[in-house]
């Protein structure tokens, strides 16, 4: 839960990105809150929105906390209420945005008793369609950008997705091989070797296409159906 900052030192929780449209408990006699009051539950979701489009179109330090207040359409002073400065505001949309959606994604995974080249497969097109594929794999090309001149940003951004990114796809890849699936390799260096790929097409989606460069541009399914019959065939053991 995001918490709004109070004066008195005390906060109030909010609702999430992820959480903002969900149900919301009221006493059974009471209608509908006032649309100001339902406007002030959708504060939090409207800025990390806001945040994300500006992040993604500017960079991080092209980004300025007046226009992430004035996208979302409210004052400077309104967004202090709930992040107190734009790092502060950018681990917000990470942890509310792509944290819990790497969270679902890996307890599926782990969690399936499908073979190890299924779940390969699996990983591939989840982690397309559910992140490279849209505006938050643009914070992939901000952080690659930008990781020299804001190393705590960076940092937070290894620990919190790189990190247990890599870690999911290794552990893939070792069960597969514990399981006689997948023939004895270097797992973690297997593991950067999968992902790479996923994330250069990521950045090159949110930089050469995004400026009009098609000639040397690949369709994205072409692409992962190609680097999926190229890892599988690496992994198999010798017999299969």
């Amino acid at each position: 839960m995001l918490r709004r900052r109070r004066h008195d030192g005390h906060c109030h929780c909010l609702p999430t990105l992820m959480t903002i449209a969900g149900p919301h408990d009221t006493p059974a006699h009471s209608g509908p809150p006032p649309r100001w009051e339902r406007r002030k539950e959708r504060r939090p979701a409207e800025l990390l929105a806001a945040a994300l489009a500006r992040f993604v179109e500017h960079g991080y330090a092209g980004t300025r906390l007046d226009d992430i207040a004035a996208s979302a359409g409210v004052s400077k002073g309104t967004l202090y209420l709930y992040f107190p400065n734009k790092e502060e505001l950018f681990k917000a949309l990470v942890r509310e945005s792509v944290v819990p959606l790497l969270e679902r994604f890996s307890d599926r995974l782990t969690s399936s008793d499908e073979p190890g080249p299924v779940l390969i497969e699996q990983f591939v097109n989840t982690w397309w369609l559910e992140f490279g594929s849209t505006k938050l794999a643009g914070l992939c090309k901000l952080i690659m950008a930008e990781a020299g001149n804001f190393p705590e940003v960076a940092r937070f951004f290894h620990d919190e997705v790189i990190q247990p990114n890599n870690a999911l796809v290794a552990g893939l890849i070792r069960r597969g091989i514990e399981r006689g699936e997948f023939r004895p390799v270097d797992v973690e260096a297997t593991a950067h070797v999968l992902i790479s790929p996923l994330v250069l097409k990521a950045i090159w989606a949110h930089s050469f296409e995004r400026s009009g460069i098609q000639a040397e541009s690949i369709d994205p399914q072409r692409m992962l159906a190609t680097h999926i019959q190229l890892i599988q065939a690496a992994l198999l053991p010798p017999n299969r």
